[in-house]
């Protein structure tokens, strides 16, 4: 049976590489400055940035999404990102372009704010939560501390009117604050947030994973936590507001593919392009087994639908026989493919089973009473409404 073809509706592009001003302690990509080995600087050239978005806008259908991450992505300065606004606008064909960019929020100020809010950005902030916790592993290059720098940073973002979500690292140590971390980002007004769990490797010790990792144990008990105090702030049966793993976690409940590709029986719907040009299957994998091409050479909806891509994606769906067998399987799919083992042809089994396995025991009765209470108030519609009934009534979650 062919594989289904995937159409270019997402990219992540890397136009600083691995290049941080940050020295975090938790980081998996300033090791692959190693890839680059003949720069000690990584910076896109314009040439690339054009052809990159030159395929994307000509190979897109009509909308695409577009992450610009690194590395830190504001190394590259404003005036790239201008540029990248003018090819979009040059080699568009009047599709919805929605433009992201994650950073760490050092270099940000008013200039970036009104740029980002003129052509309707969204803002990924990396803000581990309060002082305590984010100065804990987050360190610029001097080894200082860069909370109070981000959470300013943060403020201006939203008094400039950016749409802005809260990126999390859950680590070792902020597993222990889901309360703390939930009301501090809530009196930020940073009510759009996202969770996302470490674990790498021991370099040490490859048989373990490093001291910072967060465990099943505690991640399971974190997200129980979290759901509660989400329940909580319901008002008139609506969330007000919006942890990007509980809405993904409810589109399994309504039949509908969670937003998140670490939620999909398979991955590799999107790419990630270096700032050489070159083409990996994924962030989290970008090594030389898994270089797709390059945009100087090959076509990226090629990539995307090359035997190399397709062998990445299925290899999330080989599973050991507990996982296949576990009653919430269709609700995770195993999670992300990194966190079994760094080759994703590996069928270890996932190292937060556990974790989904507290919490779907824990939040499946509210979910599933939600989930009917969804389809019921969809019965009537046609399915075209019903997805588009879900956005609206969940707009605030996909923001």
């Amino acid at each position: 049976m062919a594989a289904k073809h995937k159409p270019l509706s997402s990219v992540l592009i890397k136009p600083s590489g691995p290049d941080c001003n940050l020295n975090c302690t938790y980081c998996f990509y300033l090791e692959k400055s190693e890839l680059f080995a003949t720069q000690k600087v990584h910076r896109m050239s314009e040439k690339v940035l054009e052809e990159t978005i030159r395929q994307v806008m000509q190979q897109s259908g009509q909308s695409v999404s577009i992450a610009w991450q690194g590395g830190e992505p504001t190394l590259m300065g404003l005036d790239f990102y201008q540029k990248a606004i003018d090819f979009e606008m040059k080699y568009g064909h009047s599709q919805t372009v929605g433009n992201g960019l994650q950073t760490n929020g050092l270099l940000l100020n008013r200039d970036w704010a009104k740029f980002l809010k003129k052509y309707d950005w969204l803002v990924g902030l990396s803000l581990d939560g309060p002082k305590f916790i984010h100065d804990h592993f987050r360190f610029d290059q001097a080894g200082k501390g860069t909370h109070q720098r981000v959470e300013d940073n943060a403020k201006m973002l939203l008094d400039e009117g950016v749409a802005t979500n809260a990126m999390c690292c859950v680590t070792s140590h902020s597993v222990k604050y889901p309360e703390e971390l939930y009301n501090y980002y809530k009196s930020l007004g940073l009510t759009f947030m996202q969770f996302i769990p470490v674990v790498e490797t021991d370099k040490n010790d490859p048989s373990k994973a490093a001291d910072f990792s967060v465990s099943a144990q505690d991640y399971g008990h974190f997200l129980n936590k979290l759901f509660d105090l989400w329940l909580a702030d319901f008002k008139d049966g609506q969330p007000t507001t919006s942890i990007r793993h509980f809405e993904s976690v409810f589109y399994s409940y309504v039949g509908l593919e969670a937003p998140e590709c670490t939620m999909h029986k398979e991955c590799g719907p999107y790419v990630v392009i270096e700032h050489n040009g070159n083409v990996y299957s994924c962030d989290f994998f970008v090594e030389p087994k898994w270089k797709l091409g390059n945009v100087q050479h090959d076509k990226l909806i090629n990539m995307l639908n090359s035997k190399k891509q397709t062998v990445f994606g299925q290899a999330k769906a080989v599973l050991p026989r507990e996982c296949r067998q576990c009653t919430w399987l269709t609700k995770c799919y195993g999670g992300c493919t990194k966190d079994r083992i760094k080759d994703p042809e590996d069928n270890r089994k996932p190292r937060f089973c556990t974790s989904y396995k507290l919490f779907f025991k824990h939040a499946d009765p509210v979910l599933s009473d939600m989930a009917v209470q969804w389809q019921q108030n969809q019965h009537d519609m046609s399915q075209a409404q019903q997805n588009n009934g879900y956005y609206n009534a969940f707009n605030d979650f996909m923001k």
